[in-house]
C-alpha cells in the first residue's frame, strides 16, 4: 500500500490509461471525497468499500486478541465506539489488550466495565504511544521527519545512544507502528499509517517541534548533501515547519523549478504557490517584491500547461507580475511578464491588447538587444497580426524570427512546457503560407517545424508542432492525415497534462470525422472540442472552430442549424477582430443559403448567396488571402 503525492498520481493516471489491453490487476483505495481522473475508462472498475458490520467488526477482534479473548461487554464496546472502521477496530483492540496486559489481567475474564476505553482513534493511538515510553519520544522526532524516514538521519538528530535508539525502534516495531525496510544503517522506516504519524506529530507543542525541525535541516545540510539536492521540497518543509519561513522560499522555488523540468506541473504549481504563500507573511520591502516577481513567473509557465493560457488563474498571476514589475522597475522578468500577459490577451480573443503587448515586447527587445527576446517577440508580432487578418505583414514578422533562429540556433533552447523557439515561426508561418496562397510551402515549413520539435524532445514543443501540421493538413483538404495528426495530439496532451492543444486537436479530429462521411461522430467530436476549449477559458480560435461545425453541418444537410453557427462565429468576428477566417465563413454562408433552398432555388436565394460569395473574394482580396479567394471563387462559379 503506497500514499500518492500529485506527480506519482499523474504518472498512475497514464499508467491506468495504458492498462486496457494488459493482463494486470491494479488494486487502488482512495476515500470518498477524492474524485479519481481515471474513473471513465472501459477497463476500470469502482467498488465502494462500506464500513465493517458488527460481525465482521467482531471477527477483526477475534483475528487481534488470538487466544487472549475479551469478554462480550469489552467487545460490544469496541464495536460501538469504532462504528465499522477497520484500522480504530484493530488499534482500539491492542489498545485494550495492552492495558489489560499493563494491569496483569491476561487472563480475566470477568466483567471489565472499569476499563477506559478511548473514545476517538486518535485517543487510542496516543494512549498506545503513552505505554511506549521512550518509543514515543522516537515515534514523534519520526513524525517530524515524515512518514517515512531513515535510520541515519533519526540517529543524526535523536538523543542518547544507538543502543537505546534500537531498543525504542525495536519497541515500535512490535507494537505495529512502525515497519522497517532494509539493514541497519541503511534501514528505512515507515508509519503503519499516516494517522499513526499525525497522532505521534500532534503530541508534540509547536514550541517543542520548531528546534527538532531545526535540527533535521542542521543534519540534512552537514550529512545528507544528496538528499538537499536531489529533494529541496524535504528542506524547504522543514525550514517552513521549524519558523525559519525567509530561508524556506529559495528551497520552494528550487523544488519548483526542479518539478518543471521534469514537466511535473502540478508538483511545481504547488512549490510555487507555498513560496507565495509564506511570501506573504514578510515585510514589503523591494527585495520581497523582486524575489515575489520571480515567483509569480516561474509559477504562470506551468499554470499555462495545466490550467489554459486563458484560465482566470493565469491572469491572476501575470497581472500580480505586472503590478510587481512597475513596483520594482526594469528587471529581466519584465519579457516574460509581458509574453505572459500577450499570452492571455490572444487566447481570450482580445487581439487589440495582445498586438499593443506584443509592441511592448518588440520595444524591450530591441532596447535590451537579446536576440532570443527579439525572435520571441517577432513570433509574438506575427502571431497577433495572423489572427487579425493582416497575412503579408505577419509573414515578414514569421520569417524575420526564423532568420534569427537560425542564425542563434546554438543559443536558443526550449524550456519545458514551452515551445521550442524555432518551432513557433516555423509552425505559424507555415498556416500563414497557405492562406497566401503557397500550399505546398506551408507543408515544407510545418514539417519543419515537426522535425526540429522531434530533435528537441520536448512534449509541449512536440505538442504544438503536430497541432499546427494538422491545421494545415485541415487547410488542405487532407482528412486522413489529419485525422492523424490530431490523434497524435491528443495522446500527447492527455500524456503530459496539455488541455489547451487537446481541445483543438479535438476539434481538428471532429471535422477530419465529418470530411471522411462519419457526421454525427465528427459534429458531436467538434462540439465537445469547443466546450473543452472554452472550459481552459479560451476564446481563440472559437469563429475556426465554429466554421468547421457549420461546414461539417452543410455536408450533413442541415443548412439551418449551419447558418446559424456560421452568424454566431461572424458576430465573434466582429467583437473580437479575429479575421482570418472571416473569408471562409462568408462563403460557407452562401453555401448553406443555397442549400437551405435547394429544391426550389429562387433568383431572390441565388442573389443572396451570389453576395456572400463577393463578400468572400472581397475580403480574401484586401487580405492577400488568395487560397480563401480560390475557393470563393469557385463557389461562385
Amino acid at each position: 500500500m503506497h500514499w500518492i503525492d500529485p506527480t506519482s498520481l499523474e504518472v498512475l493516471g497514464t499508467l491506468i490509461e495504458r492498462l486496457e489491453d494488459a493482463a494486470v490487476l491494479l488494486v487502488i483505495t482512495y476515500r470518498p471525497e477524492f474524485e479519481p481522473p481515471w474513473g471513465g475508462y472501459s477497463h476500470v472498475t469502482s467498488h465502494a468499500l462500506n464500513r465493517l458490520s458488527a460481525e465482521h467488526g467482531a471477527r477483526m477482534v477475534a483475528e487481534v486478541t488470538g487466544e487472549n479473548a475479551l469478554p462480550d461487554d469489552v467487545l460490544d464496546q469496541i464495536i460501538a465506539k469504532t462504528d465499522g472502521v477497520p484500522l480504530f477496530v484493530e488499534e482500539l483492540t491492542k489498545t485494550v489488550l495492552e492495558a489489560r496486559a499493563g494491569e496483569g489481567q491476561q487472563n480475566h475474564t470477568s466483567n471489565d466495565s472499569t476499563l477506559a476505553i478511548p473514545a476517538t482513534l486518535q485517543d487510542s493511538l496516543m494512549a498506545r504511544l503513552d505505554r511506549l515510553e521512550s518509543g514515543k519520544a522516537i515515534a514523534q522526532l519520526g513524525a517530524c521527519i515524515g512518514r517515512e524516514f531513515s535510520y541515519r538521519l533519526l540517529e543524526a538528530i535523536a538523543p542518547g545512544d544507538a543502543a537505546g535508539l534500537g531498543d525504542a525502534l525495536a519497541r515500535l516495531i512490535d507494537a505495529e507502528l512502525l515497519y522497517r525496510r532494509g539493514p541497519v544503517p541503511d534501514t528505512m522506516y515507515v508509519f503503519k499509517h499516516a494517522l499513526i504519524q499525525e497522532t505521534a506529530y500532534q503530541s508534540l507543542l509547536k514550541s517543542r517541534r520548531r528546534p527538532i525541525h531545526a535540527r533535521i535541516v542542521d543534519a540534512l545540510e552537514a550529512q545528507f548533501g544528496d538528499i538537499v539536492e536531489a529533494e529541496p521540497e524535504l528542506l524547504a518543509h522543514h525550514y517552513t515547519e521549524a519558523g525559519l519561513i525567509k530561508q524556506s522560499i529559495p528551497h520552494w522555488q528550487q523544488a519548483g523549478e526542479r518539478a518543471v523540468k521534469r514537466s511535473a506541473n502540478v508538483e511545481a504549481i504547488g512549490h510555487f504557490t507555498k513560496a507565495l504563500d509564506l511570501m506573504q507573511t514578510l515585510s514589503e520591502s523591494l527585495e520581497r517584491n523582486q524575489q515575489e516577481l520571480i515567483l509569480q513567473v516561474d509559477l504562470g509557465t506551468p499554470l499555462q500547461a495545466t490550467r489554459g493560457f486563458g484560465s482566470v488563474e493565469v491572469e491572476q498571476v501575470y497581472m500580480r507580475a505586472r503590478e510587481l514589475s512597475e513596483q520594482v522597475g526594469e528587471t529581466p522578468q519584465l519579457f516574460p511578464v509581458l509574453s505572459g500577459l500577450w499570452t492571455f490577451y490572444v487566447v481570450r480573443a482580445d487581439h487589440t491588447a495582445a498586438h499593443a503587448a506584443a509592441q511592448h515586447l518588440l520595444t524591450v527587445a530591441e532596447n535590451v538587444d537579446d536576440s532570443d527576446h527579439l525572435l520571441e517577440a517577432h513570433f509574438l508580432a506575427g502571431f497577433t497580426l495572423f489572427y487579425m487578418g493582416e497575412f503579408v505583414s505577419a509573414r515578414k514578422h514569421y520569417e524575420t524570427g526564423i532568420a534569427l533562429y537560425e542564425r542563434q540556433q546554438h543559443r536558443a533552447t526550449a524550456a519545458p512546457n514551452r515551445r521550442n523557439p524555432g518551432v513557433g515561426p516555423l509552425s505559424v508561418a507555415a498556416r500563414t503560407l497557405w492562406f497566401l496562397g503557397y500550399p505546398d510551402q506551408a507543408l515544407n515549413r510545418s514539417h519543419q517545424a515537426l522535425a526540429l520539435a522531434q530533435e528537441s524532445l520536448n512534449p509541449f514543443s512536440l505538442a504544438y508542432s503536430l497541432n499546427f501540421v494538422s491545421l494545415v493538413n485541415q487547410f488542405r483538404r487532407e482528412g486522413q492525415a489529419a485525422k492523424e495528426r490530431a490523434e497524435a495530439v491528443i495522446a500527447l496532451c492527455t500524456e503530459h497534462g496539455f488541455p489547451f492543444y487537446s481541445a483543438y486537436a479535438t476539434v481538428v479530429r471532429g471535422w477530419a470525422l465529418a470530411a471522411q462521411g462519419q457526421s454525427a461522430e465528427g459534429m458531436a467530436q467538434i462540439r465537445d472540442g469547443l466546450t473543452a476549449s472554452r472550459d481552459t477559458g479560451s476564446e481563440l480560435l472559437r469563429p475556426f472552430f465554429l466554421g468547421m461545425l457549420a461546414e461539417a453541418l452543410w455536408g450533413a444537410g442541415q443548412a439551418e442549424e449551419g447558418l446559424t453557427t456560421v452568424a454566431e462565429a461572424l458576430t465573434l468576428v466582429d467583437q473580437t477582430k479575429e479575421r482570418f477566417y472571416e473569408a471562409e465563413l462568408h462563403r460557407l454562408k452562401g453555401a448553406l443559403t443555397l442549400q437551405s433552398q435547394a429544391t426550389g432555388q429562387t433568383s431572390e436565394v441565388a442573389g443572396e448567396a451570389e453576395a456572400c460569395f463577393q463578400k468572400a473574394i472581397e475580403i480574401a482580396q484586401q487580405q492577400r488571402a488568395k487560397s480563401w479567394e480560390l475557393r470563393a471563387a469557385t463557389s461562385l462559379a
